[in-house]
């Protein structure tokens, strides 16, 4: 698997491609916005791990500007910015993950393992809640005449929901199959994931089909 990292502190660009070479990875380091893109760009990379407050072109603006060039590489925000504002950006702007400094490499290496599942596994068929359908072949959804691009995460936690329309899916499996069961996350991630996937689940006037079990979990269903 080939990984772009981007990151403006050439210690820790350093030491996090020394590390994931040393774990089977080829990587490629970038050290500014602008160099992240046009790496980005020749779509020669499996995953980007990219720092937000990188100089000449910040990484919130350079995931952006991929995902409307339809780049599908899945993206780890690495960033100090910590707070749910911030989060909440970085999946709006189309990362899969975001994981906040300071951060242990072990749950990093998680992340990509996990990252690197996803990318290894066949898309299944189309799959059906209501008027909702999961589209594999463009990594999005569709609602009614709406269509919606999803992260691979975001993808990953809707196909679970969908594989089990009606049922409550625990946290816990959500993270599993969102993330891997070796990775670290927090209920709190998974919330905020939910609630960008809600946002393009249902609009404004469209009936409520992703439901929060309090305490338990989630359930996708299609009222009757």
């Amino acid at each position: 698997m080939q990984v772009l990292i981007a990151e403006d502190m050439r210690s820790l660009a350093g030491h996090l491609g020394r590390a994931l070479e040393g774990e089977g990875y080829g990587v490629t380091l970038a050290y500014d916005g602008e160099e992240a893109l046009r790496l980005g760009r020749t779509d020669r990379f499996d995953l980007m791990i990219l720092d937000v407050m990188l100089p000449r072109m910040d990484g919130f603006t350079v995931i952006r500007k991929l995902r409307e060039d339809r780049l599908r590489t899945q993206t780890i925000i690495l960033s100090a910015r910590d707070t749910m504002h911030d989060i909440v950006h970085g999946l709006d702007a189309g990362a899969d993950d975001y994981l906040t400094k300071p951060f242990a490499l072990d749950v990093l290496l998680a992340r990509i393992r996990a990252a690197s599942r996803r990318i290894a596994e066949r898309p299944p068929a189309e799959l059906r809640c209501g008027d909702l359908v999961l589209r594999p072949q463009v990594c999005g959804m569709r609602r009614g005449d709406r269509e919606e691009t999803l992260t691979r995460t975001e993808y990953a936690l809707l196909e679970s929901l969908m594989r089990r329309a009606g049922s409550i899916v625990p946290r816990s499996v959500l993270i599993d199959e969102g993330w891997g069961a070796d990775a670290e996350v927090s209920y709190d991630s998974l919330y905020v994931f939910i609630r960008s996937l809600r946002s393009k689940i249902t609009h404004p006037g469209e009936a409520e089909l992703l439901h929060t079990v309090r305490g338990v979990g989630y359930s996708l269903r299609a009222e009757a």
